[in-house]
């Protein structure tokens, strides 16, 4: 197995020193990030509905779905970011690449922006930007255009193999400009109509989408488990599993980070993981972890109120987690 392959944990990549502090912090605007944030989303909205037409609004489908699913959910976070599967170098290429066209940053940004938050709910307290805490405009605002720069952060490594890997450099240094060439493609093909839904309604809409998932999964919802002495919890959002493609179970994925299914509770409909099922029977996927063949999280505890929607393969499989145990 390679290097990347064992890499299990994001937060190894995130080195804590005696005074790293994750509540110590201030939010500081980021120009980049906010201003192609707003200008893909000013485009969208002023130019949205004068270029509307059945075709245009086909290929934004077709294309959030291939971006989000197969490029951001399995590519981008299950793959690259967990680990919780093994393919091809050429395949994770193709799944990474994807996962950058969904234009929220390249590869190694991602990784940062996973890997700080993650760090941060996982200690006793954390900044309010971490925690989605902040009213919802704020939340917006901050998410979406600004970060925060913490005076005391972890060191941030990303694995040798991933960062002197020269495809995965060259997308971070031109993530944004992945847009053109299919930009010039769509015009092509269906003129202006096809490059503002297929770019610019795209993007905006897969970056408010990511934004709103992680405000509300953060909040309330259902809740399977819960996380012992930490900072934020994760809850599933069910009503909104199907079209986030599994990512909408956040409560699930807090308690099992490693897992390639999110969608762990009966009716939890992940599309992420029937892609990833889909690779496995092609034979381009394996080394596959799923909460029965991982170690269980520290503080990982059964939520009672969630039994009625404990789900029974689960409750039969995942050996030595707290719903295994609760079954006995």
């Amino acid at each position: 197995m390679s290097t990347v392959a064992k890499q299990t944990l994001s937060t190894e990549r995130m080195i804590s020193a005696p005074r790293s502090s994750a509540t110590d912090g201030k939010v500081v605007w980021v120009p980049e990030k906010s201003i192609w944030t707003g200008m893909l989303t000013l485009i969208a909205l002023a130019l949205g509905p004068l270029t509307f037409s059945w075709d245009a609004l086909a290929l934004f489908v077709v294309s959030t779905v291939i971006t989000i699913c197969a490029g951001h959910s399995v590519g981008m976070h299950r793959l690259l970011i967990h680990r919780s599967f093994h393919t091809s170098k050429a395949v994770e290429y193709i799944l990474v690449y994807l996962g950058t066209l969904v234009g929220m940053a390249g590869p190694f940004g991602m990784i940062y922006a996973h890997d700080i938050r993650d760090w941060a709910q996982r200690q006793r307290d954390c900044h309010p930007l971490h925690a989605h805490r902040r009213s919802f405009l704020v939340d917006a605002w901050w998410q979406m255009h600004c970060a925060v720069k913490l005076k005391h952060p972890p060191t941030f490594v990303i694995e040798k193999a991933v960062r002197g890997d020269r495809f995965y450099q060259f997308l971070e240094r031109r993530w944004m400009a992945q847009q053109l060439p299919w930009a010039v493609l769509f015009f092509t093909i269906g003129g202006w109509s096809w490059v503002v839904w297929g770019i610019a309604v795209r993007v905006s809409v897969s970056l408010t989408g990511h934004w709103l998932i992680g405000h509300f999964a953060h909040r309330s919802g259902h809740q399977g488990w819960s996380v012992k002495d930490v900072a934020v919890q994760g809850y599933n959002l069910p009503a909104y599993g199907l079209i986030t493609f599994g990512e909408a179970f956040h409560g699930n994925h807090h308690a099992f980070p490693q897992s390639a299914r999110l969608g762990l509770e009966d009716g939890q409909i992940d599309l992420g993981w029937t892609f990833i099922q889909a690779l496995m029977a092609l034979g381009l996927a394996d080394e596959v972890k799923l909460p029965e063949n991982t170690q269980a999280r520290e503080g990982l505890q059964r939520v009672p109120e969630a039994g009625a929607y404990a789900s029974r393969t689960c409750l039969r499989t995942c050996k030595g987690c707290p719903m295994s145990a609760r079954r006995k």
